[in-house]
């Protein structure tokens, strides 16, 4: 049987990170290599000392609750999670371009901006069935080898809230094509009529226990009713064996703490294997990041809605949102500015489940090109993306994918 010869490429004259001499980085097969093994004969890439950065992560969007690309909707004010929900079926019910459409056109545009991954948040709820579900399931498979796509079914509208809800959930995770299950907020928005909701959690955990999902619960909610249903997702966590399938979402309650409050429980979720995602929606909302990292806490960053019934803004630049985060946390110096560029890169990748990208030997062959002086000025300057690089192979350039 004959043996097909290795996919080679050589990317000649990059600084990875941004260091002060150039190199090339040798992919082979979709990995980086120390030498090109012996005959082969590669493409070769010029990189012209352009800056290679690691491909970033996106570890909360919703693709298919999109307008991006579509004629512009106009919003009324919203101050609540029925009004966002009523929005929602609202847009919904005006999209005319299909969902797996806009979803595609938004996670190419996504991967021509450097993303190598996304956790796509896809709501299931009576007034949408599964579409959602089924259309995200067809985008991942057109964009693989070129972007990974984990899809969460979400039930936005809650479910006690949905009466049908639970029945569509249940069929999602039946049907092999999602990889985690969500929740939303069991002690607030989706609380029973005596103000708890420990119903919801039942379900979810019972849900990806019987089909080997994962879990991946939004909380919105502030104060005791945001900790109560954290700390117990965490022991559900650990009584369950699920350490490190578990993710919560926002956790708004969180960045209240401080102190042994905040070390108390970093500790219990880092025991536990539950990680958190944050947006960077405010000063006052996003993850202690670093510190929670430092505890043992997998922290990953998002993007979250993309010009959407909920907000007009998101671009599903995850460059652009570490640079967000460093606005939102006041970043000053280098340090800091390459934390927040790191949670999307490194972060991300370990709330995936994917091996980190380090540009070294061994390292996935996914990077991106830019023009630049450092990590840290990129990361406030948001170059232009001329090159991304997906295992080894040129999926974007200029700003254009090209798959």
């Amino acid at each position: 049987m004959m043996r097909s010869h290795p996919t080679a490429t050589v990317f000649r004259d990059v600084r990875p990170f941004g260091a002060a001499r150039s190199v090339d980085l040798v992919a082979v097969d979709g990995r980086l290599v120390e030498r090109l093994p012996d005959g082969v004969e590669p493409s070769v890439v010029e990189g012209a000392g352009r800056i290679a950065l690691p491909t970033l992560v996106d570890a909360h969007i919703h693709p298919d609750k999109t307008a991006w690309g579509e004629p512009w909707h106009s919003r009324r004010p919203a101050h609540s999670l029925p009004q966002y929900v009523r929005d929602d079926v609202e847009l919904y019910e005006h999209q005319r371009t299909p969902l797996a459409q806009r979803a595609h056109r938004l996670l190419t545009h996504a991967v021509a901006c450097g993303t190598r991954a996304v956790r796509a948040h896809v709501d299931v709820a009576p007034a949408y069935g599964l579409a959602g579900v089924e259309g995200l399931a067809q985008v991942r498979e057109r964009l693989a080898g070129v972007l990974d796509v984990q899809v969460v079914a979400f039930p936005q509208h809650g479910v006690r809230r949905a009466p049908g809800a639970s029945a569509l959930l249940a069929e999602a995770a039946a049907s092999g094509l999602i990889d985690a299950v969500g929740g939303i907020d069991p002690a607030g928005f989706d609380a029973g009529p005596d103000g708890e909701g420990p119903a919801q959690l039942d379900l979810v955990f019972g849900l990806a226990e019987r089909h080997g999902l994962q879990l991946d619960l939004h909380l919105h909610d502030t104060g005791e009713r945001g900790l109560g249903p954290l700390r117990e997702i965490a022991e559900r966590t650990k009584a369950a064996g699920l350490s490190g399938r578990v993710v919560v979402s926002h956790a708004f309650c969180v960045p209240e703490l401080a102190g042994g409050p905040l070390a108390k429980l970093a500790g219990l979720l880092a025991r536990a294997g539950v990680g958190l995602t944050t947006v960077a929606p405010s000063a006052h909302q996003v993850l202690p990041f670093g510190e929670l990292r430092a505890r043992g806490v997998r922290t990953g960053l998002g993007s979250d809605g993309v010009r959407d019934a909920w907000s007009p803004f998101g671009n599903a630049d995850m460059l652009h949102r570490a640079h967000l985060l460093g606005w939102t946390t006041g970043a000053r110096t280098d340090e800091e500015l390459a934390a927040c560029f790191a949670l999307a890169a490194d972060g991300g990748a370990e709330l995936l489940g994917l091996p980190t990208v380090t540009l070294e030997p061994g390292s996935p062959a996914d990077f991106m090109l830019v023009a630049g002086e450092c990590l840290p000025q990129v990361l406030v300057d948001l170059p232009h993306r001329e090159l991304v690089v997906r295992a080894g192979r040129v999926v974007a350039q200029d700003g254009r994918f090209t798959g």
